[in-house]
């Protein structure tokens, strides 16, 4: 691209004597304007003064031609330079070791799949389960993000007190926000190691704080609150600042993450009780010593729900939970929470005290290796708490009414035992409802693959029908093209037959049917 004009031409094989204009030629001018510096009254010889003019608008035609040229070749050398540095970014972006090793098979599979993206066509979940769980090219992946949002927007409605308000993105930008102090300091707080935010003010920071402003613009409610910030930097760093915006309110509306930033907290607080009791029925050992020690999952869980693990796990396998995350929900969170847990239970039971057991829980714990993020993966694939989790959250509300109704004085107190077996026979309704209501969600997704079985047997069928009608008419014009060609007395003896193709063309199968 360094390359002269005039070496650019001789290579595509041009004459520069006569180059050809490159844009419509200006109307001829009266007087050529370097001939009326170099021309003189008193000149004499005709001839010679003709033949310098004709010589100076030739060099004139080709500085002319030579500038179009530069001009080009300027606007292609910015065009090159924003790809360059677009992909040059993007490469930035991308500096972080994926968790697993993406097949080639993988990777055409995704290929075919987003295709569906665009066309907006249901894709079965299991199928995307399996591929999901086989690896996401890092490459694909904020693609492949926005594809899982497209698939659960396509199966579950939001109501409409839930949806957010519909300012586009530009319109929010373009206003002030009350937030813009407490955004501003967490900017270098957020992958302050990461090259692509790392720079003060640069590009990463400023995309980082129009996406955080634009959000705390939108949710009035939540506004802007810490670990938002990681979590818009980890969609930053596979996707543009529009499609950033479009998938925070993708898990913050949709998913409902939005409820754990509420200013009231009550939302975390349920969490928080639910992995609590989760460890409680599932790795007792691990609770009691934890419980013997004082701590709690706020201490050390807090900063996994509010960034999703961005905060102090490797970017690699974030992106990995992020993945599972846009496929299933809030539910992800528990899963890899008690997966690490559980993983590093004998460890944990090793430290003998409050400083050391917070001190493993916040710094040797997301220090894991590849295969140890591969397993963990795997473990989260393959867990299913939902109904737990449910239960839990049912649990938790009846403790508070219980706490509530304790602490108003009544003048007649119930035995203990009467409001424990009140409070067991509500558990046991519970998970009698819960069951029901599994089976009822059973019901409905069979009732919804019926039906869209039905669909397409009802589109095949009608397009047999037009084929059948087609051949049908095709039929009825051969018959009467042999109507004129036969002589009359041979459609004499025809006719009974054709009529009877005329009027019934399947009463040939009809009695051929007959025994």
């Amino acid at each position: 691209m360094n390359k002269s004009p005039s070496a650019m031409q001789q290579q595509d094989g041009l004459d520069t004597s006569e180059l050809l204009p490159l844009s419509p030629l200006a109307p001829p001018m009266e007087e050529e304007p370097l001939l009326i510096f170099v021309s003189g009254d008193d000149d004499p010889e005709k001839a010679e003064e003709g033949k310098k003019s004709e010589e100076l608008r030739s060099l004139w035609r080709k500085a002319i031609h030579q500038q179009i040229l530069l001009l080009r070749m300027e606007k292609e050398n910015q065009k090159l330079e924003a790809s360059r540095d677009e992909l040059q970014s993007r490469k930035i972006k991308l500096d972080y070791e994926e968790v697993g090793v993406c097949q080639k098979e993988v990777l055409i599979t995704w290929d075919k799949k987003l295709l569906n993206c665009r066309t907006k066509i249901r894709c079965d979940m299991e199928d995307i389960h399996t591929s999901l769980k086989e690896g996401v090219p890092k490459s694909r992946r904020g693609e492949i993000w926005q594809f899982l949002a497209l698939q659960y927007r396509l199966r579950h409605r939001l109501p409409n007190k839930q949806q957010p308000p519909d300012t586009s993105y530009k319109e929010l930008l373009k206003q002030l926000t009350v937030q813009q102090h407490a955004i501003l300091v967490d900017l270098g707080r957020t992958f302050p190691t990461h090259p692509y935010f790392s720079a003060q003010l640069g590009a990463g920071q400023l995309s980082l704080f129009n996406l955080l402003k634009a959000y705390s613009l939108l949710d009035k409610e939540v506004g802007y609150c810490q670990g938002i910030s990681f979590v818009a930097g980890v969609l930053l760093l596979h996707m543009s600042e529009e499609q950033a915006f479009e998938m925070l309110k993708f898990l913050m509306y949709d998913l409902g993450f939005r409820k754990q930033y509420r200013p009231d907290m009550m939302s975390l607080q349920i969490q928080m009780y639910q992995l609590s009791r989760l460890l409680h029925d599932y790795h007792r050992d691990l609770y009691n010593h934890l419980e013997e020690n004082e701590i709690s999952p706020s201490l050390y869980a807090a900063p996994w729900f509010l960034t999703l693990f961005a905060s102090q796990f490797p970017l690699g396998f974030v992106a990995r939970v992020f993945d599972i995350i846009f496929l299933q929900g809030t539910e992800v969170i528990f899963k890899v929470a008690l997966s690490l847990l559980s993983n590093q239970e004998a460890l944990i039971m090793e430290c003998e005290n409050f400083e050391n057991i917070v001190e493993f829980l916040k710094s040797t714990l997301p220090d894991m290796n590849s295969s140890e993020m591969e397993k963990l993966i795997t473990q989260v694939f393959e867990m299913d708490i939902s109904k737990q989790l449910h239960a839990y959250e049912v649990e938790y509300h009846v403790l508070q009414d219980e706490l509530q109704e304790s602490s108003y004085p009544c003048e007649e107190s119930e035995p203990m035992e009467k409001l424990e077996r009140a409070n067991s026979q509500l558990k046991r309704q519970n998970m009698d409802l819960l069951e029901k209501l599994q089976i009822a969600h059973a019901k409905i997704q069979t009732l919804e693959s019926n039906l869209e079985n039905l669909l397409t047997r009802e589109t095949k069928m009608k397009s047999l029908i037009r084929t059948l009608e087609q051949e049908k008419m095709a039929y009825q014009k051969a018959v009467n093209h042999i109507r004129k060609l036969l002589p009359a007395d041979a459609l004499a003896n025809c006719e009974p037959l054709l009529r009877d193709f005329n009027c019934n063309p399947n009463s040939k199968a009809k009695t051929g049917n007959k025994p």
